[in-house]
């Protein structure tokens, strides 16, 4: 496996991500809810911690599921998503909140954002992208600012299988990524350190976290500070 091979292939990939999502878009919250309790807690406490009447960045948006929750706090809320089906639906549904065409990788705010929100959506990243992604949340942050971070995980067999499975494939695959039909072309699971060790030269500090497992899957939920010390949770 070449460099170039790689590069073209996570590009491939990305795109069908996008496809995916675009195609889904118009109907992705039919009977559907992606809110578990916990992703609510998380927003609450994203809540708690904006100046009132603070304006929050809802990174990798899809149809705006949490932007109800900001607004109801008084809170000024711009979207920015990838796809275009996702966005058209988000704002069918909140048709006075501003979005922004623009994927995690692409993100060009500058301390715009009193706080951010990247919810369910970083699992689509691959390592090599993990540390410009976070650097772009970090900078759209204004001091003091806080940020909510998913990190999705699954059972470390689920890993080997789809590594044996992409690597027979003849897939430029590295351990902890996923390609299979039913994971929207592409997901990255990364390691815990791994995760911790990006967060840290990105500037973010914990201040509060939690796991939640669900039906064959789960989350890492955190609360990320910007510099200094760690918020009390």
């Amino acid at each position: 496996m070449t460099a170039s091979d790689r590069t073209a292939w996570l590009a491939e990939r990305r795109r069908a991500v996008e496809a995916d999502y675009t195609r889904d878009g118009p109907t992705y919250d039919d009977g559907y809810d992606p809110a578990t309790p916990v992703h609510r807690r998380y927003v609450t406490s994203l809540i708690d911690r904006t100046p009132s009447g603070g304006t929050v960045l809802d990174a990798a948006c899809g149809t705006g599921p949490y932007i109800g929750m900001l607004r109801e706090a008084g809170l000024t809320v711009v979207g920015a998503d990838r796809s275009d089906g996702m966005l058209m639906r988000a704002r069918q549904k909140h048709p006075s909140v501003a979005f922004v065409r623009t994927g995690l990788q692409e993100l060009a705010f500058d301390g715009a954002f009193d706080a951010a929100m990247c919810v369910d959506a970083m699992e689509h990243v691959p390592p090599e992208e993990w540390p410009l992604v976070l650097e772009n949340l970090r900078r759209a942050l204004r001091p003091g600012g806080h940020l909510y971070l998913t990190v999705e995980e699954v059972p470390p067999e689920d890993l080997e299988r789809a590594f044996a499975e992409g690597t027979r494939a003849g897939a430029p695959i590295v351990h902890g990524e996923d390609v299979g039909d039913d994971t929207s072309g592409y997901h990255h699971y990364p390691r815990r350190d791994r995760v911790g060790a990006w967060l840290a030269d990105a500037g973010f500090t914990v201040a509060d976290e939690a796991d939640e497992w669900l039906d064959g899957y789960g989350y890492h939920h955190l609360l990320l500070a910007t510099g200094g010390a760690a918020d009390a949770a």
